[in-house]
């Protein structure tokens, strides 16, 4: 299958405490543990459950009717996803598979609706991890559009190493493929493989068990 460029997430979730979110789920919950590149659900699946991240990464992306594919999202520990059924979705829009060992909660649709009815504060929480998501899809909307694609690589290797955010970056990427990266940037591996040798040369980011990724990387995305 082909790839394509695509509107990418990646993004810590809003400070859920995954300890507090198991002990409201009180039951209609069962976890599992997933491989790397095991599916979770997949494009066209019954939509019935809203799954949680305990530990590891997941992958979200979708394909065409002409078979081309695009990640459309890569959601870290502590993050929802399949949340759409909520909102009346019958099927599942994308394929949704860990990218690295994953603990995942499957959380039934009724279940959950019970749970935002019946605890505000829950909801509140979620409500605002939806329009924070929200938000991002739109920023990934305009890096799309507008700019090259050595920024929106930067940009995404900066997102996964979380910085920006409150929480303490996270410097060392676990392992990414190229193929991976080309396809949430929209370009070839072969452009990921020049643009990550030059952030690499320029001391921007360093390969040890992982891709490291240094403040400096801000200065590709902040450049007109």
């Amino acid at each position: 299958m082909r790839t394509n460029g695509a509107v990418v997430q990646s993004h810590a979730a809003i400070s859920f405490d995954p300890a507090v979110f198991l002990t409201k789920v009180e039951s209609g919950k069962t976890t599992r543990e997933y491989r790397s590149k095991q599916v979770v659900f997949s494009q066209g699946d019954a939509a019935d459950a809203v799954f949680f991240i305990q530990s590891g990464k997941v992958q979200l992306t979708v394909v065409s009717t002409r078979g081309k594919e695009a990640v459309i999202g890569v959601l870290d520990r502590g993050s929802f996803f399949g949340e759409g059924c909520l909102a009346g979705q019958p099927l599942r829009m994308s394929t949704a598979s860990a990218i690295q060992a994953s603990r995942i909660i499957r959380v039934s649709k009724a279940t959950m609706v019970r749970l935002l009815h019946r605890d505000p504060e829950f909801a509140e929480k979620f409500i605002a991890y939806l329009l924070s998501r929200n938000a991002r899809i739109e920023e990934d909307l305009v890096d799309q559009l507008f700019n090259s694609s050595e920024k929106r690589l930067a940009r995404i290797l900066l997102l996964l190493a979380h910085f920006g955010k409150e929480t303490r970056p996270e410097s060392v990427i676990p392992k990414v493929s190229q193929e991976t990266l080309a396809a949430m940037v929209g370009t070839t591996r072969a452009r990921v493989s020049y643009f990550m040798n030059r952030f690499r040369k320029l001391g921007f980011i360093e390969y040890n068990g992982g891709v490291q990724v240094h403040r400096g990387l801000l200065t590709v995305v902040l450049r007109d």
